[in-house]
């Protein structure tokens, strides 16, 4: 008897790849802050990990006249998700990069990625037991 992996792990293999897109984006954003004319941008976390889930537990099609359910990719996700960040407050240069909500979006995403990192931890060493017959 085999594991689906997939299925007992749930989504947080899936929400960790996204949260580590997401921490490279909003390193960008930091990066740039000084940057004259850059656009700070921002994953849609929640739109992409239920693309991402939709895609994993979609039925598949048996017969040509099933319709498709949840798999395309819309054209506005055509550039990875991403998503240009509305500024507060833009600075005459054109930069839209507000220092301080990045840094606390990037301190929340590198928290929310240690969560989802310890249940899918929880979740392997369960596994682990589970096997082991404990």
């Amino acid at each position: 008897m085999s594991i689906n992996f997939e299925a007992a792990l749930g989504v947080h293999g899936n929400a960790l790849a996204l949260r580590s897109q997401r921490a490279e984006v909003l390193a960008n954003n930091i990066v740039n802050a000084d940057t004259p004319g850059y656009k700070a941008r921002d994953l849609d976390f929640g739109k992409l990990l239920k693309l991402t889930s939709s895609d994993m537990a979609s039925p598949r099609k048996t017969n040509a006249r099933h319709f498709s359910v949840g798999s395309n990719i819309s054209a506005s996700n055509s550039d990875n998700g991403l998503l240009y960040r509305k500024p507060l407050q833009p600075s005459i240069d054109g930069n839209t990069v507000d220092l301080q909500i990045e840094q606390a979006e990037y301190a929340k995403n590198a928290l929310r990625f240690q969560a989802s990192f310890t249940f899918l931890d929880n979740k392997v060493r369960g596994l682990k037991a589970a096997i082991r017959g404990e």
